[in-house]
């Protein structure tokens, strides 16, 4: 197991993380023009725009270095597969992200939906039984951090809070659905797919529940770029880069940086503030993800999380 990454390495993985992070802010700035799934609907298209050039690009790169037709036919098959499991993922998980960032802080929003990251290897647990004690550790801080953070008087959780948690959920679905189904398959394309497969989703929504029209898509028009070139385009290429040749352990735990940063971009670019209540439970929480994925030495056979969440 790699236990040095390249200076090179982190500085795209803390830039990415600097990118998803602050997409948060961008979400809540363009909830206040556009529903939740006409926004995600522009966004994606977006992205999958940007990466389209790029998927071709290495799909041709690829095909001039591989001699074997069966090999490429299948890769394609699982290409679109991943493609298409993915973008269902992301459609529904963005959704409910979307729709939950104007009901709540940014960071608060942040830190519920980096909680993917503990839920990974609890899944794993579940249909794999692969697991180790450091996993139900991070679980146990998490819920933790979570009652702090998210219970209000009565323990009843608030509708945004059951909205990120759910979205939380699917994310770790989407990252176990790319580790089963990626692993033969071109990594840009499924990302270029997913969005297409994401954008197209969001606006059947938002069509048959928002109407949508071109003057406020316009209103919003520099948080959609944002979202949409930064976060899907430029970040998720960012992170391939940053991952290559690096512990994927070590790479999560930097990208799960995005939390600390969304709230950090709710306090300086919004103005809010979190109570010291909800500040102890993102601690917690934050440390959960620490926990969950610093490697372990002699560790072989369990899952190394890898993240392809973008906000």
């Amino acid at each position: 197991m790699k236990s040095k990454m390249p200076a090179k390495n982190m500085m795209l993985l803390l830039m990415t993380a600097f990118i998803w992070g602050t997409t948060f802010v961008m979400q809540r700035l363009g909830a206040e023009h556009v529903g939740a799934f006409t926004f995600n609907g522009a966004r994606f298209a977006v992205g999958a725009a940007v990466l389209l050039p790029a998927a071709f690009f290495y799909e041709n790169r690829i095909r001039k270095t591989d001699e074997n037709p069966a090999a490429a036919e299948r890769r394609r098959r699982v290409t679109l597969r991943a493609g298409l499991a993915c973008g269902i993922c992301m459609w529904a998980a963005s959704g409910l992200q979307q729709m939950a960032i104007p009901l709540t802080e940014v960071g608060k929003a942040g830190f519920l939906t980096a909680l993917y990251i503990v839920m990974v290897p609890v899944f794993h647990f579940f249909l794999f039984r692969t697991s180790n004690g450091r996993t139900w550790a991070g679980v146990a801080l998490s819920l933790a951090g979570l009652y702090l953070l998210s219970m209000q008087e009565g323990l009843t959780l608030e509708k945004a809070d059951i909205l990120l948690l759910l979205c939380a959920m699917i994310f770790a679905i989407h990252i176990l659905t790319v580790d089963r189904l990626g692993g033969e398959a071109n990594g840009v394309g499924i990302s270029c797919l997913q969005f297409a497969v994401a954008a197209l989703l969001s606006f059947a929504v938002a069509f048959a529940f928002e109407s949508p029209d071109t003057a406020s898509i316009r209103t919003a028009l520099v948080p959609i770029a944002y979202a949409g070139i930064l976060s899907c385009g430029v970040a998720y290429t960012f992170q391939i880069l940053g991952q290559k040749n690096a512990d994927p352990a070590i790479a999560s735990l930097i990208l799960s940086l995005e939390s600390v940063i969304s709230a950090a971009g709710g306090f300086f670019v919004l103005g809010q503030s979190l109570s010291p209540r909800e500040i102890a439970g993102c601690a917690l929480m934050f440390l959960a993800v620490v926990i969950v994925q610093l490697p372990e030495k002699a560790e072989a056979g369990t899952l190394s999380c890898e993240t392809g969440q973008e906000t």
